[in-house]
This record gives C-alpha cells, sequence and structure tokens, in this order.
C-alpha cells in the first residue's frame, strides 16, 4: 500500500490490512506515520548510495533545509518527493501508486466501464 505524504484529512486513522504467510495483519496507520515511514526508507536508499543530505538534495535540486524537514517529519511536497525518486532511481514505486485495478474477468471489466463517473457525487 502507499499513501502520500503532507495529508489534511478529518479521519485521524485507517485500517491496513496485509496477508503476510496466510495470516492477516491489522494495524492502525495514520497520515504521520506514512509519511514518516516513506521519509525514513528514502534516507535508508540515500545512505545505502553514500550520499549526504546536502549531495542528495543538491542532485535532486531541493532546497537542503525542505530535505531535512522532511527527514525528521515525512513533510514535503509531492513534486519534490518525485525530484528524489529520480536522483535514487526509485520512480518504478510511483506506478504502483493509485494503480488501475487489475480484473479477473471481461465481464468484470465491462461492469466496470458501464459505470465509469466522470465527477464524484455531491455530499
Amino acid at each position: 500500500m502507499y499513501y502520500i505524504c503532507k495529508s489534511y484529512y478529518n479521519i485521524n486513522k485507517w485500517i491496513k490490512m496485509e496477508l503476510n504467510s496466510n495470516i492477516i495483519q491489522i494495524s492502525a496507520v495514520n497520515p504521520s506515520e506514512i509519511c514518516k515511514s516513506v521519509a525514513q526508507r528514502v534516507k535508508s536508499r540515500r545512505l545505502e548510495l553514500n550520499l549526504t543530505q546536502s549531495g542528495l538534495a543538491a542532485r535532486a535540486g531541493v532546497n537542503i533545509e525542505t530535505y531535512r524537514k522532511f527527514e525528521r517529519t515525512g513533510e514535503i511536497s509531492l513534486l519534490n518527493l518525485v525530484k528524489l525518486a529520480v536522483s535514487l532511481d526509485v520512480t518504478t514505486d510511483f506506478t504502483a501508486l493509485f494503480a488501475q485495478k487489475q480484473y479477473q474477468s471481461l465481464d468484470d471489466l465491462l461492469k466496470v466501464e458501464k459505470s465509469i463517473r466522470k465527477r464524484g457525487q455531491k455530499s
């Protein structure tokens, strides 16, 4: 599962379900935890490549203070996150983000095509 950082939602927590070795693990996650987790993975990748914070920030074209804040808090713009991903050569991770659903049969696909909305409903 992927989530994007710095969310402004009324909901504080979501339930995340993962299937690991035929066991369903349920954990409560919130946007802040997700963002910090992404920041930690970026930091780990940076260290794997033996880059300093300022080195990665310069390579990505991101302000060093912006990058430091990202590692500390997990907060960053989507554009800067993509710049970091390009610099770390991990852009393929973004392809799974909001990926189109995979259908099991042609009938399932046809049902969905009939009901594709162009706008959300008024609330």
